[in-house]
């Protein structure tokens, strides 16, 4: 592969960005570990093992693919009801499974399917997610531990026994966000966390603050770099939903980063083949007891920010954790517990996008509520299941929206130019010819908004309607049971249906139905490839007709 060529003046770019990730990440990735209640260590795992494979995979270039806060979550919720004994085996069968769905959706190419997922719902899913992030913080990050699971309930049980807060616990807490936030507006931005943890860690030190929880206290590091380990298989049996889960959540945000960072030729990535490569890396990382990674926006923009040119960025990033990890596995043991949940606050208030909020929120009723509504479930039920809710949500809206944007025009005819488009009679008269066309979806949700639509026939004498059909390749049942209703009516007062504009498929569709025998052969006529060419045809045709049919009358009337 030429993007993994050595050249030296990308090189030194890459590993200066990749460098960058790692000092950033490991704080992060041991914090979205906490997020996945397991052991913070298996965050760090992640990192050396699925973002230089996803690297590698992924078609995107710049792709970071690596721990996340909205997977952490997810897993969390997921392992919370697991014993602590039993927690790193699910993980393990949880993070195949969700490699092995990822591959799947990669292979068969349905990057397609996430356009069907409202941006409404998804905004609704990530600010319910950031918020979940802060909430799921005030055991850690105040030292009270609430006996609720649900988070908001956590929060407001913390309200009504704040006596009960560890004080020292707090401002340790406090001070690692103030850090993060002071740092954030100098020149240390790029490293505010690590520079966070380190002043926390000191300062937890130097008082001998023994009420404070250190990482130390809940784990101790692994004695070997990698703990290489075979998935249960028995695990796996009650896993797969929240697998499917998991993996929607990681494509998602897989989908956002190839869309906002395109590659250095200026094309985008192709999502089936990036499903592809995060599916490998967490297949890869179930093998060694890794959470779940994905494309990671935070990530990805730490990366590119510092100057990544090609995908040795992120190579090079997770072959740098391992290092660094064991230089300073000491000291990890030491960082403040209530430091990374202060961490995990800031990253959590960073996730909320007020901006695209207020975008939904100012796009109308239906998307509002979609919003609204997956933003709750998303905090009252586990986040596996808010996800279909999600899916569900989107599916409903899809539906409503396009059953509500069918419109019936009438062409009226003028001898010279185009013709000109009003609104259609509400009743035909007799001896007319109505030319109508339709905007919008023709299937099944629409069918009825589109049949209120056509013009009343009321026992109205010899009247003709030419419906054109250009630019559809298929029409739904429900479409087709409204053209025959429709032709029987017109039938049953003499009058008469025409068809123009038919595509071949449509044309096959009418006569599997029946519907072209009822109409009439001569009165379906085929798109044609200059535009208005089946139409005039129609309509020369109907107009013969309507003067036969006065022709008749008049000499019905003589005799």
């Amino acid at each position: 592969m030429s993007l993994l060529k050595f050249e030296s003046k990308t090189l030194s770019a890459d590993a200066v960005a990749g460098l960058t990730f790692a000092i950033v990440n490991i704080p992060q990735g041991m914090a979205n570990a906490i997020l996945a209640n397991v052991n913070p260590v298996l965050g760090l795992y992640t990192l050396m093992i699925a973002t230089p494979i996803g690297a590698l995979a992924t078609s995107s270039v710049f792709m970071n693919v690596s721990t996340t806060s909205a997977l952490s979550v997810a897993v969390g919720d997921t392992l919370g009801s697991v014993p602590a004994a039993q927690r790193t085996v699910h993980l393990a069968a949880l993070v195949l499974l969700t490699g092995l769905v990822q591959l799947l959706f990669g292979v068969f190419r349905l990057g397609t399917m996430l356009r069907f997922v409202a941006n409404s719902v998804m905004v609704g899913f990530i600010t319910g997610v950031a918020a979940l992030i802060v909430l799921g913080q005030t055991a850690d990050f105040t030292g009270y531990d609430s006996p609720f699971s649900n988070k908001v309930l956590q929060l407001l049980d913390l309200i009504l026994h704040w006596q009960q807060i560890n004080w020292a616990t707090l401002e340790i807490g406090l001070i690692t966000i103030a850090v993060i936030l002071g740092l954030g507006l100098t020149r240390f931005s790029k490293i505010a966390m690590v520079l966070a943890l380190v002043v926390s860690t000191i300062i937890t030190a130097v008082l001998n603050l023994e009420s404070v929880q250190l990482v130390g206290d809940i784990t101790q590091m692994p004695d070997k770099l990698f703990n290489f380990a075979l998935p249960s298989l028995s695990a796996m049996a009650g896993l797969l939903p929240a697998a499917a889960a998991v993996a929607v959540i990681g494509l998602v945000q897989g989908a956002g980063v190839s869309q906002s960072y395109p590659n250095p030729d200026g094309s985008y990535p192709d999502n089936s083949r990036d499903f592809v490569g995060q599916g490998v890396a967490n297949i890869a990382t179930g093998f060694f007891q890794g959470i779940p990674a994905g494309g990671s926006m935070s990530g990805t923009a730490v990366t590119v920010n510092a100057g990544a040119k090609t995908r040795w960025a992120n190579i090079l990033a997770g072959v740098f954790v391992a290092p660094l990890v064991l230089l300073l596995g000491n000291f990890v043991m030491r960082v403040p517990m209530p430091a990374l949940a202060g961490l995990l606050i800031v990253v959590g208030f960073q996730s909320f996008k007020p901006k695209d909020v207020l975008t939904v929120w100012q796009t109308g009723l239906t998307a509002r509520i979609a919003m609204v509504l997956t933003f709750i479930s998303t905090l009252v039920m586990p986040l596996q299941y808010a996800v279909f809710v999600g899916v569900i949500v989107s599916i409903l809206l899809h539906v409503f929206t396009s059953s509500n944007v069918v419109t019936v025009v009438e062409f009226e005819l003028v001898e010279r130019g185009f013709p000109i488009e009003r609104k259609p009679p509400a009743q035909l008269e007799a001896g007319q010819l109505v030319v109508l066309y339709v905007y919008g979806n023709l299937f099944f949700a629409s069918a009825a908004n589109f049949e209120a639509q056509l013009p009343q026939v009321n026992q109205v004498r010899r009247a003709a309607v030419l419906l054109i059909l250009r630019g559809r390749d298929e029409i739904d049942s429900n479409f087709v049971g409204v053209l025959q209703r429709y032709q029987q009516t017109l039938q049953a007062s003499g009058g008469a249906l025409f068809l123009a504009g038919i595509a071949p498929n449509v044309k096959d569709q009418l006569m599997r139905t029946g519907l072209s025998s009822q109409i009439g052969e001569d009165r379906i006529f085929l798109e044609q490839p200059q535009l208005g060419v089946s139409m005039n045809s129609a309509i020369s045709v109907a107009r013969q007709w309507l003067n036969t049919g006065k022709k008749d009358r008049a000499n019905h009337h003589n005799g």
